[in-house]
């Protein structure tokens, strides 16, 4: 009878052990993919448990999406409607950025991402590009600023402007090869289109 008692003992222990190797497995490869994300979850949440369980269920919704890559077509246009937005930076600061970030929400769309809901957008760009997603909560947030107050700062537009072509490469696909010159010179004179002095790197 004791030695039933020990082994039941031993199996409850070794079965806690192994519940608990998995969650921390778990919580590992959640805290990598979301990187900053996943601190952020979880203060917003109230802790580690509810943090996780609201990422676990970010990634099930994620699954239902039907993402696609753009078309070679499609992905060209947006890169064309992005440069003009770019382009006219300089004479129209703010607007250019509202401008920008609705490029970029077609390309979201085009790619099956939804876009009527600013929250729900941005938690399902947190399941595949959360390295990104605080430069985008920052540019959403100029922009919003401008919108309430109807001024900002030039250089809060700039980096808006910035914060939101890097999260338009990641979704486009983009990358200085995929211009037709494959060529610094066109890159720059984008970059200087902005504010004539800083890239927009």
């Amino acid at each position: 009878m004791t030695t039933l008692i020990v082994v039941i003992v031993a199996v409850v222990v070794i079965a806690v052990v192994v519940a608990l190797v998995l969650r921390a497995r778990r919580n590992a490869q959640l805290r990598n993919q979301f990187g900053p994300e996943y601190d952020r979850t979880v203060d917003e949440a109230g802790g580690k448990r509810a943090g996780v369980r609201e990422l676990k269920e970010r990634q099930a919704r994620h699954e239902e999406l039907e993402l696609t890559p753009l078309d070679p077509s499609t992905a060209q246009r947006l890169r064309n409607e992005w440069r003009l937005t770019q382009e006219r930076f300089v004479d129209a600061p703010a607007e250019s950025v509202a401008d920008a970030h609705r490029v970029l929400r077609t390309a979201l769309e085009a790619r099956g991402y939804p876009t009527r809901d600013d929250d729900d957008r941005v938690a399902m760009l947190s399941v595949d590009h959360a390295d990104v997603l605080d430069r985008y909560r920052t540019g959403m947030a100029t922009e919003a600023k401008w919108r309430e107050q109807g001024t900002t700062d030039t250089e809060d537009l700039r980096l808006a402007m910035q914060h939101y072509r890097s999260v338009f490469d990641r979704v486009v696909g983009e990358t200085s090869d995929a211009y037709p010159d494959n060529g610094e010179t066109a890159q720059r004179q984008r970059d200087e289109a902005v504010d004539g002095r800083s890239n927009l790197s």
